[in-house]
């Protein structure tokens, strides 16, 4: 079987004196990925892997709790504040099948949607997918443009109606500005 490693989630501030954290999640699927028991792998923002005791590589969920629309989750590893705080800003990873989907059918991971062509609805190829990029507001699309620029398109319906992995392509509704620049004013 084939895995890919994806982002479940980035731990956030410690909650409580009983080593609780906030998630950050990552993932549509929280009972699934942050079921007690899960083991997760940490990375640190700059992508690389945690290198002391109180910042471990993995991470053992021991339990979850909603709290007021936010996902509290306590770690085996972090038995109370002092540990739960030196885990903020990790990233909390685990590895799928390849050939695993979410549930939903308008969902996608990532590595579903790297290296998918890019057209418009009009049919004009634009590019090639190279990153998702998941801001604090939405998801981006990272392109690679044939002329070698790099173009962020809103991972939204309006802007991105149709994606068909089993085809290998995106389409994009082109507005003003989206990709390619607006023409300077007079220079029309």
């Amino acid at each position: 079987m084939a895995t890919t490693e994806v982002v479940v989630g980035r731990v956030g501030r410690a909650h409580g004196v009983r080593g609780e954290v906030s998630v950050e999640l990552r993932t549509d699927e929280p009972a699934r990925r942050f079921a007690d028991g899960a083991v997760l792998r940490t990375g640190s923002p700059d992508g690389e892997p945690p290198r002391t005791s109180a910042r471990p590589a993995a991470l053992t969920v021991e339990r979850t709790r909603w709290h007021q629309s936010r996902l509290l989750v306590s770690f085996a590893e972090a038995p109370d504040r002092t540990a739960a705080e030196a885990l903020r800003g990790l990233t909390l990873l685990t590895d799928v099948d390849v050939a695993e989907s979410p549930e939903d059918p308008e969902e996608f991971y990532d590595h579903q949607l790297v290296g998918l062509a890019v057209v418009t609805t009009e049919g004009a190829p634009v590019g090639e997918v190279t990153e998702v990029a998941h801001g604090s507001g939405q998801d981006l699309l990272v392109i690679r443009a044939s002329d070698g620029t790099e173009v962020l398109v809103p991972f939204v319906s309006a802007l991105v109606p149709v994606v068909d992995v089993s085809a290998r392509r995106i389409e994009v509704a082109d507005r003003p500005g989206l990709l390619s620049p607006l023409p300077e004013a007079g220079t029309e």
